[in-house]
C-alpha cells in the first residue's frame, strides 16, 4: 500500500551527512519543535532515527495507536459470541466448536514469530501499513467466504496479520522515553483490552442485525480506513547501523529467549494469564445460549462491555511500573485473578456473578499484560518488536490452549467445571509468580523485578 508524502530522511538531512566517512553516514541530530518542517503540502513526513531520545508521542498518535491496536486485535475475538452459529453452519458439534477460534489464535502465534520481529528490521511505519491493508482484504474475504474451507482458510490469515497490534506496541514503545514508556505502553494496551472485549458486543449486535458476515465485512471497512490513518500520521523511524538478514532475526528471537531469564518469566506468565482469560471468554457463550438462559448475540456480546471495565487498569498500571512498583502490581493482579473465578461459578444462577468476575479477571490479566511488556522491552530496546513478538507468541499459546480445554471441558462436565479449570490455571500462575519472587528476593538478584 503505498503511503502518501513518502520523502525519507535522505533529502531532509543531506546536509548533517556531508563529510560523513565514506561508507557510513552521520546520524543527523533530531530536530527541535523550530527545526521541524511545517506539515504544509509537499513537505515531508517528520522521522525518528534509531539511538536518538525521541520526545513521547502526541496525544492525538498515541490514541491512533490504541484505535489501530484494538481494531486489529479484535478480529481475532470476532467469533467467541457467535460459536453456536458458527459450529451450526460449519456442522462441528460443542466439543470442538473451539477450532474456530483456535485456528485464529494459531495464525496469530505464527505471525507473532515470523512477522512481528520484523519490526527491528524494516522501517516500522510501511510495515504497519501493509500489514493492515492485507488484513483488511483477508477480512472481506471471511465476509464473503463460500464455504467452510475458504472461511477457515481466510480467518487463519485474519490471525497471522492481526499481530500489526504488537508491531504497534513496540512502535509506540520506541517513541516513547525510559521515564514514561509504562505509560505509553499502557494506553495503548488498554486500546488492546478494549478491543478485545467489545469485540464481543459489536459482533453479537452486529450478527443479530445483519448476519455474521457483516461483523467481517464492516471491520474489513474499518481496518482499511485506519491504514490510511497510520499512512498520513505516524512518524517514519529509520534505522541505523548495520542491517541483518531474516533468518538471523528469526534466530535471535529463539536466542533471546535462551540468554534473557526476565524474557523467559514473562513470557510463562503470559501463557498462563492468557489461558485463563480464554478459559472464560471463549467459552462463556456456551452456557449463555443454552437454555434456561438462552440470551441472544447481542446480550452475550454486551457482557464485554462488563469486561471493558479492564481497559482503565491499564494506564495506571503502567505509571506503577515507571514508580518502580512493578512487581507488586503482578502479584497483587494474580492474586485477584485467582479470586475472580469464585463468583464466575455462578454464571448460571446469577448474571451479576457473571459481570462481577469478569471485571476482576480483566483488570487482573490487564495489569499483568501492561506490566510484562514493560518490563522486557526495558531488557532489550534494540530488540523491542522481537521480545514482544515472542512474549506474545505465549500468550496466542494460552489463549489457543484456554479455548480448546475450556470447550471440551465444558461439552465433558459442564460450567463448574470450567471454572475448575479456570481457578486451577490461575493459581498455577500465581505459584510461578511467588516461588520465582522468593527466590531471587533470597539471592539478592532482581530478575523478577527488572
Amino acid at each position: 500500500m503505498a503511503c502518501p508524502q513518502e520523502t525519507t530522511t535522505a533529502e531532509a538531512h543531506a546536509g548533517a551527512r556531508e563529510g560523513a566517512p565514506p561508507g557510513r553516514e552521520a546520524t543527523p541530530p533530531m530536530p527541535g519543535r523550530e527545526g521541524m518542517p511545517q506539515r504544509g503540502e509537499g513537505a515531508p513526513r517528520p522521522s525518528v532515527n534509531e539511538g536518538t531520545t525521541p520526545p513521547a508521542p502526541s496525544r492525538r498518535v498515541t490514541a491512533l495507536f490504541a484505535v489501530a491496536c484494538g481494531t486489529a486485535v479484535a478480529n481475532v475475538y470476532f467469533a467467541q459470541p457467535l460459536l453456536v452459529t458458527l459450529g451450526r453452519d460449519l456442522a462441528i458439534g460443542p466439543a470442538t466448536v473451539g477450532v474456530v477460534v483456535t485456528l485464529t489464535q494459531i495464525g496469530y502465534g505464527l505471525g507473532l514469530f515470523f512477522l512481528v520481529p520484523l519490526g527491528d528490521l524494516v522501517e516500522p511505519r510501511r510495515l504497519v501499513v501493509t500489514q493492515s491493508a492485507l488484513l483488511a482484504a483477508a477480512l472481506a474475504v471471511v465476509g464473503a467466504a463460500p464455504g467452510a474451507p475458504v472461511l477457515l482458510a481466510a480467518l487463519t490469515a485474519v490471525g497471522v496479520l492481526a499481530v500489526v497490534t504488537q508491531t504497534l506496541v513496540a512502535f509506540a514503545a520506541s517513541l516513547a522515553g525510559a521515564e514514561r514508556r509504562g505509560r505509553v505502553v499502557g494506553q495503548v494496551t488498554g486500546g488492546v483490552v478494549v478491543g478485545i472485549l467489545l469485540a464481543r458486543t459489536v459482533s453479537g449486535a452486529l450478527a443479530d442485525l445483519a448476519g455474521w458476515r457483516s461483523v467481517y465485512l464492516t471491520s474489513a471497512a474499518l481496518t482499511l480506513l485506519i491504514a490510511l490513518c497510520l499512512c498520513r500520521l505516524l512518524p517514519r523511524r529509520d534505522r541505523g547501523g548495520p542491517s541483518m538478514g531474516y533468518r538471523r532475526l528469526l534466530a535471535s528471537t529463539i536466542a533471546l529467549f535462551t540468554e534473557e531469564p526476565v524474557f523467559r518469566f514473562r513470557a510463562l506468565l503470559a501463557l498462563l494469564v492468557f489461558a485463563a482469560f480464554s478459559t472464560l471468554w471463549s467459552c462463556v457463550a456456551l452456557p449463555l445460549s443454552a437454555a434456561p438462559l438462552s440470551l441472544s448475540h447481542t446480550a452475550i456480546g454486551a457482557f464485554g462491555l462488563v469486561g471493558a471495565a479492564g481497559a482503565l487498569v491499564a494506564a495506571p498500571a503502567g505509571r506503577l511500573h515507571d514508580r518502580g512498583l512493578g512487581e507488586w502490581t503482578t502479584g497483587t493482579a494474580l492474586a485477584l485473578l485467582a479470586v475472580s473465578w469464585l463468583p464466575l461459578a455462578f454464571t448460571e444462577r446469577s448474571l451479576w456473578a457473571l459481570a462481577a468476575g469478569a471485571v476482576v479477571l480483566d483488570l487482573a490479566v490487564q495489569a499483568v499484560h501492561v506490566t510484562n511488556q514493560s518490563v522486557i522491552y526495558a531488557v532489550r530496546p534494540d530488540a523491542g518488536s522481537r521480545l514482544i513478538g515472542g512474549y506474545m507468541v505465549f500468550y496466542s499459546i494460552g489463549s489457543a490452549a484456554g479455548a480448546i480445554a475450556s470447550t471440551a471441558v465444558y461439552a465433558a462436565a459442564g460450567w463448574s467445571a470450567v471454572c475448575v479449570l479456570g481457578g486451577a490455571i490461575s493459581l498455577l500462575a500465581f505459584a510461578v509468580w511467588a516461588l520465582v519472587h522468593v527466590r531471587y528476593a533470597r539471592h539478592g538478584d532482581h530478575v523478577a523485578r527488572r
